[in-house]
């Protein structure tokens, strides 16, 4: 719902990405304040924030999977891996981040084809089973090929990237990269939702049956959907192995997809607000249950499993309390929270 008094002269000027002038000017602090965290945040906070933007990007790809086309995925971080492996055997053979980005998301992109074929026939809990075999495979095929191609179980080395002849090799130009990335896919999929392509996901999602008759292609738009989201996942995967410099199957594991997939439960799956208030939210939970823990151990002696037990149980507690308390997610609070604002001071429904 706008504010009252607002009205629109043409369907360009409503399909916007803002409609007011206090929106456009908290917009444009936000961008600053984005761009200027180097200045005041220590390598650390820097470090956390370029993890949690590289995160986001297949985040976003899973929100375009799930939650825009209803196609329940497991299997994210095996699409990360896809990407990640592809980029930095590229890398090591001397192409550049020009090319070795876009080959990652077009290779996690075919790879997810292959094992989204099942969701032409099959839905909910078969389609899960066959995105946890793609998380399965990942390691056991990387692992069985010839270790001249992607390392093997040892893994590959990265080096940085060149961008414009400048060496990406500092934690401020890889978090401006990776922040100019994050842009550029939030754009995508906010702009996926709007167009024909998103509008036949969301049908296919609400109710497959009625959208076939209608005329959508069923088997299509699931393999899209598929394709959509493992591509975010892919040059994920390459910043990741940017960032880390180094890539391993280790990295690439179920858990980590769970991680993705309750990151968006918490955050909303219908919109790409909701994947950055979910990656957002249990980042912050995460480096908190972290920093809880490392007293713990400091002050009683105890184990380090401490830590990755209480992180896991907070995941668990805070993901079931999102489900009885706010089943739509944080997205959906924070827009009966606006509607709220919209509407004050005439009483409404919570």
């Amino acid at each position: 719902m706008l504010r009252s008094g607002l009205f629109f002269q043409s369907h360009a000027a409503e399909r916007a990405l803002v409609h007011t002038a206090p929106q456009r000017w908290m917009l444009a602090a936000l961008l600053v304040a984005l761009f200027a965290l180097p200045v005041v945040a220590g390598g650390p906070i820097l470090g956390i924030v370029t993890m949690a933007g590289i995160t986001l990007i297949a985040v976003f790809g899973l929100q375009v999977t799930i939650g825009l086309a209803g196609q329940l995925n497991l299997g994210q971080s095996a699409f990360v891996g896809v990407g990640a492996f592809v980029a930095a055997a590229l890398a090591t053979r001397g192409f550049g981040i020009w090319v070795c980005l876009p080959a990652a998301a077009l290779a996690a992109g075919a790879v997810s084809i292959v094992f989204g074929l099942p969701a032409a026939r099959i839905k909910g809990f078969y389609l899960v089973l066959t995105t946890i075999a793609a998380q399965i495979m990942f390691p056991i095929v990387i692992g069985r090929l010839p270790a001249s191609w992607f390392g093997g179980n040892a893994g590959l080395p990265v080096d940085p990237p060149v961008i414009f002849g400048a060496a990406v090799d500092t934690p401020v130009r890889m978090y401006e990269m990776v922040l100019v990335v994050c842009m550029l896919a939030y754009l995508a999929t906010r702009n996926l939702a709007r167009c024909r392509t998103g509008r036949a996901f969301q049908a296919m999602r609400d109710n497959d049956i009625a959208s076939s008759v209608m005329g959508i292609n069923l088997a299509y738009y699931k393999m899209l959907a598929f394709f959509a989201g493992a591509f975010l996942a892919g040059i994920s995967g390459c910043l990741l192995a940017y960032y880390v410099r180094y890539v391993s199957t280790e990295q690439f594991t179920l858990w980590l997809s769970v991680w993705y997939v309750g990151m968006l439960i918490v955050g909303g799956m219908r919109s790409s607000l909701g994947a950055i208030l979910g990656v957002v939210s249990l980042t912050l939970l995460d480096e908190g249950v972290r920093a809880v823990g490392n007293l713990v151990v400091a002050s009683t002696g105890a184990s380090g499993g401490v830590v990755l037990a209480l992180s896991n149980m907070a995941l668990g507690a805070v993901i079931v309390a999102i489900l009885i308390f706010e089943p739509l997610g944080l997205e959906h609070r924070w827009e009966r929270i606006k509607l709220g604002y919209r509407l004050w001071p005439y009483p409404r429904k919570a």
